[in-house]
C-alpha cells in the first residue's frame, strides 16, 4: 500500500510521491557534452544537404565570407542559413514547451501539437493574414500568441469535464478534437484564394521552408524569453512531481508556478508556430527522450531539451529533403511519423495503468 500523508479534515489524503532522482553533475554534463555535438552535426548537415547540390566551398563561404555572385552561395545565404535558424528556434521552443506542459500538468501525454495549442496559433495567424490583411511578423506574430492562449484554455477546460477532472487521455482526447477543428477552419481560411494557400499552406503542417529574416527576427526575442522562463522553472517543476500539497508544503506558490509556465508555453509555443507553423510531437517526444539521458530533474532535463529537440527538427527536415527529391517533404509530415510510434506506445500504457 502506498503511504500517505496527512490531510486537513474533509480533504482527500494525497499520494506521497518520490521526488526526481538527482542527476550527479558529471553525469548531467556528458549528457549535454554528447548533445551538443549531436546539435554541431545537425547544423552541418542541414547546411550542407539539400535538394539541389551546393559545392563545400560554397557552404563554407556561405556562411563565413559569402559572395551573392556566386549561386551556391547565394542559396546558402537566402535559404539554407535561415531555414537552419528557423530550425534551432522552433526545435528549442516546441522540445521546452512540451517539458513543462508535462512537468506542470504530470501528464505524459502532454504536447503543444497534440493539445492544440500549434493549431490555435496557426489558425489565429491565417485569420490575421487571410481577413484582416496582417502581412508584417510584428503584427500577426501577436496573433499566434493569442490563438496559443485561447487553444489551451478550451483544451483544458473541455478536458476538465466530468468528475474525474482532466485526466491524461481526455486531455490528449480534447486536444486531438480541438485541432482537428482548427486545422480544419485554418484549411478553409488558406482557400480563400489560390494565391493565399500558395503562400502560406506551410501553416497546415508545418515547415522550414522559404522563412525570410524579418519573421526570425520578429521571433526570436519571444523565443528568448520563454527559454529563460522555462530553464527557471526546474526547481519548481521538480517540487509540482511530488504534488501539489507536497509542493505547498516546501514552500511552492502553486499558482503562481502554474501561471509562469503558461505564459512560457504560450511565448513558446506562439513564436515556433510563426517561424515553422503547426509542427507536432516535437514537443511529445523530445521530453521521453532527454528523461532517458537526464532522469526525471527538470534542471537537468530542460537542458537536455533544449540541445535535442532542434537537432530532432533539423535532422527531419534534412530527411524530407532527400527523399521526395527534386521536391521536399515537409517537416511537419516527418515528426508525425517519428513521433506517431511513441504516441500509441504512451496511450497504451496510460490506459493500461488506469485500468
Amino acid at each position: 500500500m502506498t503511504p500517505a500523508i496527512d490531510a486537513p479534515p474533509g480533504e482527500q489524503p494525497a499520494t506521497r510521491r518520490q521526488p526526481p532522482a538527482r542527476v550527479r553533475t558529471s553525469t548531467g554534463l556528458a549528457g549535454v557534452l554528447g548533445l551538443l555535438v549531436l546539435l554541431v552535426v545537425s547544423i552541418t548537415l542541414s547546411l550542407v544537404v539539400g535538394s539541389g547540390h551546393v559545392p563545400l566551398s560554397d557552404v563554407w563561404n556561405g556562411v563565413f565570407s559569402p559572395d551573392r555572385s556566386v549561386e551556391g552561395q547565394l542559396i546558402m545565404r537566402e535559404l539554407r542559413i535561415p531555414r537552419t535558424v528557423a530550425g534551432l528556434l522552433a526545435g528549442v521552443a516546441l522540445g521546452l514547451a512540451g517539458a513543462v506542459i508535462q512537468g506542470v500538468t504530470r501528464n505524459p501525454l502532454a504536447d503543444p501539437g497534440l493539445l492544440g495549442i500549434n493549431a490555435g496559433a496557426s489558425a489565429a495567424v491565417v485569420f490575421a493574414i487571410g481577413w484582416l490583411g496582417i502581412t508584417a511578423a510584428n503584427g500577426y506574430i501577436w496573433f499566434g500568441f493569442l490563438g496559443a492562449a485561447v487553444a489551451a484554455t478550451l483544451v483544458y477546460g473541455v478536458g476538465s469535464l466530468g468528475r474525474e477532472g482532466a485526466t491524461p487521455v481526455k486531455l490528449a482526447l480534447a486536444g486531438q478534437a480541438t485541432s482537428a477543428a482548427l486545422i480544419a477552419l485554418t484549411t478553409a481560411m488558406l482557400l480563400k484564394d489560390t494565391e493565399t494557400y500558395d503562400r502560406y499552406r506551410f501553416w497546415q503542417v508545418g515547415s522550414l521552408t522559404g522563412r525570410d529574416a524579418e519573421v526570425i527576427a520578429q521571433a526570436a526575442p519571444f523565443v528568448g524569453i520563454g527559454v529563460l522562463l522555462a530553464l527557471a522553472l526546474g526547481p519548481q517543476l521538480n517540487a509540482l512531481a511530488l504534488g501539489d500539497d507536497v509542493a505547498r508544503g516546501l514552500g511552492q506558490k502553486v499558482g503562481l508556478i502554474r501561471v509562469i509556465s503558461a505564459v512560457a508555453v504560450v511565448l513558446l509555443t506562439g513564436a515556433a508556430t510563426v517561424i515553422a507553423g503547426p509542427i507536432a510531437f516535437v514537443g511529445l517526444v523530445v521530453p521521453h527522450a532527454a528523461r532517458m539521458l537526464a532522469g526525471a530533474d527538470y534542471r537537468w532535463l530542460l537542458v537536455h531539451c533544449l540541445l535535442l529537440a532542434p537537432s530532432l527538427l533539423l535532422v527531419s527536415d534534412v530527411i524530407g529533403r532527400l527523399i521526395a527529391r527534386p521536391g521536399e517533404l515537409q517537416v511537419g509530415i516527418v515528426t508525425a511519423a517519428v513521433g506517431a510510434v511513441p504516441f500509441v506506445i504512451l496511450v497504451r500504457r496510460r490506459k493500461m495503468a488506469e485500468l
